[in-house]
């Protein structure tokens, strides 16, 4: 599908992936080494199992850590709007995703799963022996690709996957390579199926000695640890079974395996404190994985804006994560001011810039947690997400009393998450906020409160919690849950007066993929619902 018609694979690198990208035969894949042992994959002569396992990593670290074009062409524009995460100067046809951000983050996963379609090959074709010893890589390689395949298909909906991006498996043949759109439901479901299946494999399985050192090395999520990839694996099956529990063909099945992995917490380890967060670390800012550019991409064109709908909330309730994740405006005098986007675009100008004699009052995304704090790393699952889902699970199986405590838990677990942002920081740009008590935390979780409406109190909390650092997932939950709602300025102009409830296909599904593409046009839409969304 990545073809044009003389048959030349084009710019973009992938749309269904149908090129894919090696590492060499060094073996070291250390994160502080990775850019000088990664190679250009048209000169690539071999790979294995471990090092496609890297090359996974690898390849989808621009959807993980902080990055220039992730941030700053497709998040900032989109769903940091969407969801009212930043403030921003009002414009024409704001609500309307641009062809710039989707096809980034697009060609983005498709790079990402050419390398999954390689492991897999590679994987298949290697010896029993072979795949028995390393069936670590290939298990810990889908649970990764599972996770960045549920936010690819909760943005777009059905998309090429079953069949994408095997080019290579196909030998080279580009006429079978052109591939079919699945249904998001189907993806959910294979992915459901068989993330249940590497649950159980995980439990039974036992990392041969000779491999050990290897899949530490490899490892670039988390260090080799089999007892965190089972929490991630069990973590993740447990956001998807809530992200589809009000589908009528999943509700059923939900229910039952979301109460299996959180009543045998030994069989189906989660993630529950901040110490098995899974997580990318950065080890060495100087190296091809690193959080540089942050800075650019937040700072850039004023997209660390603080809205007033999130500075309002947190100051009214003595948030204690408010001097970690903002800063108040220079004018401000200390006080955190949010932009308030019921203003025409000239005024929201004049506060954000302000003059050198009254310089603007506008609270900004603290510079020293997120935007100069080079060792930000690229977080997948927390704690705190855990406990809310366990929380909103136990709420609406009438177990309001266990809800409250996993609730309360996620709170406190998400205000120590920004402590601990803070901490690694090497940035002191902005003096680090002292460390809330114990008093000040719980004084915040008896004013937030408990016992009414208590799945808006939920959907608040991750709103809050997942801010910019997991912007998807917060997109995805704003739909699922309806909540918190947002009010936007609309023009009589805009193409688009709604904020989108998913995103448009790219262009180039079209030029290069059109017959499969028009099985799913009439979907193609941002106003036609993911089939989780029920609400």
């Amino acid at each position: 599908m990545q073809v044009s018609n003389n048959m030349k694979i084009n710019n973009f690198f992938v749309i269904a992936g149908l090129c894919t990208a090696s590492l060499t035969t060094i073996t070291s894949c250390k994160k502080e080494s990775f850019d000088d042992v990664y190679r250009d994959p048209s000169k690539v002569t071999s790979t294995s199992v471990e090092k496609q396992f890297s090359g996974l990593q690898y390849t989808f670290r621009e959807l993980t850590v902080p990055t220039y074009r992730n941030y700053f062409v497709t998040l900032a524009p989109t769903i940091h709007r969407y969801t009212q995460i930043i403030g921003w100067a009002n414009s024409e046809n704001q609500l309307n995703p641009g062809a710039a951000a989707i096809t980034d983050r697009w060609e983005k996963y498709y790079q990402g799963l050419a390398q999954f379609r390689e492991l897999e090959k590679i994987y298949n074709a290697a010896p029993e022996l072979e795949k028995a010893d390393k069936k670590i890589f290939f298990l810990a390689a889908k649970i990764f690709f599972y996770d960045q395949t549920q936010q690819q298909v909760d943005l777009h909906g059905d998309i090429p996957w079953s069949e994408a991006g095997k080019l290579s498996t196909n030998g080279g043949d580009y006429t079978v390579s052109y591939p079919k759109y699945d249904a998001a439901e189907d993806i959910y479901k294979t992915m459901l199926d068989d993330l249940k299946a590497i649950s159980t494999d995980l439990n039974s399985l036992t990392i041969p000695t000779a491999v050990v050192n290897s899949f530490k090395t490899q490892d670039l999520i988390n260090s080799g640890s089999l007892d965190l990839w089972k929490k991630y694996c069990n973590s993740l099956r447990l956001r998807m079974l809530t992200r589809v529990n009000k589908s009528s063909s999943f509700a059923s099945r939900s229910n039952q395996e979301i109460a299996e992995i959180i009543n045998n917490p030994t069989t189906n380890p989660i993630v529950l404190k901040n110490d098995d967060n899974i997580q990318v670390d950065i080890f060495n800012n100087a190296s091809d994985i690193h959080s540089r550019d942050f800075l650019d991409a937040l700072e850039s064109w004023n997209n660390n804006i603080a809205s007033k709908k999130m500075i309002d909330h947190m100051v009214s309730n003595g948030d204690p994560r408010l001097p970690f994740m903002f800063e108040p405006g220079v004018g401000a005098n200390g006080v955190f001011i949010g932009l308030d986007q019921s203003l025409p675009s000239a005024n929201q100008t004049t506060l954000i810039s302000g003059t050198p004699a009254n310089p603007s009052t506008i609270a900004i995304y603290n510079r020293s947690t997120y935007s100069r704090n080079q060792n930000f790393p690229g977080i997948l699952f927390t704690a705190s997400e855990v406990q809310y889902l366990i929380a909103e699970f136990k709420n609406n199986s009438g177990n309001t009393g266990g809800a409250k405590e996993n609730f309360e838990t996620g709170i406190k677990e998400s205000i120590d998450l920004q402590k601990r942002l803070r901490a690694i920081s090497n940035n002191s740009l902005v003096a680090a906020a002292p460390a809330p008590s114990d008093l000040e935390i719980q004084n915040y979780i008896t004013k937030i409160g408990w016992g009414t409406n208590n799945i808006q109190l939920i959907a608040t909390q991750k709103w809050l919690h997942f801010n910019i650092i997991q912007s998807t997932q917060n997109w995805a939950e704003v739909r699922r849950l309806d909540y918190p709602t947002f009010t936007f300025r609309v023009e009589s102009s805009d193409l688009q007066k709604t904020v989108p409830v998913k995103w448009f296909l790219p262009q180039s599904e079209q030029a290069y993929n059109l017959a499969n593409y028009n099985t799913v046009k009439d979907k193609d839409n941002v106003n036609t619902k993911i089939f989780w969304d029920i609400n």
